[in-house]
């Protein structure tokens, strides 16, 4: 049985009509690195109504749960 893990996912969007990026740092549980990636897409496009190509993943990072 596979357990769920604590990721630390920051990027930025850049979208055309914005003079600078906006930043972000998510912390998202999931099974694997790909789904906690994917799920960041998700939210962070929802919210900011992004499109994928305008989300830059920057790092990745596992973290130890407490």
């Amino acid at each position: 049985m596979r357990e769920v893990k604590l990721y630390r996912i920051s990027g930025m969007i850049r979208k055309g009509n914005l003079l600078e990026p906006i930043r972000f740092r998510r912390e998202v549980r999931a099974m694997r690195r790909e789904q906690a990636i994917e799920r960041v897409y998700s939210e962070v496009g929802s919210h900011h109504r992004a499109k994928r190509h305008e989300i830059r993943i920057l790092e990745v990072e596992e973290l130890e749960e407490d």
